[in-house]
């Protein structure tokens, strides 16, 4: 059990509103029975969904009731589990493949990219870096790199 942080207050006739993210989470409808519990000695008070505990959990049936992984299901429910009466396949995600295969790009090593960006430095001194990166297929960023090992 944990604390929710949430509280309410007692009306004049003694009622209180269970927050409807409660009551979402537990699965609590509009209307359903609910059942107390309380330890005088604790003072503690509990409140819980009322289940006869003689009824199907799928159906509320009370007839040909069997336990399964400790749920009450009653005959007719278990042949349609049996048989996917009601079930609808999760459609498996799309996986989409490539059209074309990206081809390797063979990397170049340090010192063929430094003679590379030596030519092109004597060639067209006045160009950018990012002119530079696009000439040797490299990012501007490298191109600073290897300007500082020249």
């Amino acid at each position: 059990m944990k604390r929710t942080g949430m509280t309410r207050p007692l009306d004049t006739l003694g009622r209180i509103v269970i927050p409807m993210e409660i009551r979402n989470s537990m699965g609590i409808e509009i209307g359903e029975p609910l059942e107390f519990y309380m330890d005088v000695e604790q003072g503690f008070m509990g409140i819980g969904k009322y289940s006869s505990g003689v009824s199907c959990n799928l159906c509320k049936s009370f007839l040909d009731l069997t336990y399964f992984k400790g749920l009450l299901l009653c005959k007719q429910c278990i042949l349609d589990l049996k048989g996917n009466v009601g079930v609808r396949p999760i459609p498996a995600p799309i996986v989409k493949e490539p059209m074309h295969k990206e081809k390797k790009v063979k990397r170049r090593s340090s010192q063929e990219l430094i003679e590379s960006l030596k030519r092109l430095m004597r060639e067209h001194p006045t160009a950018k870096q990012n002119e530079y990166a696009e000439w040797l297929g490299v990012s501007q960023g490298r191109i600073s790199q290897l300007k500082k090992l020249l």
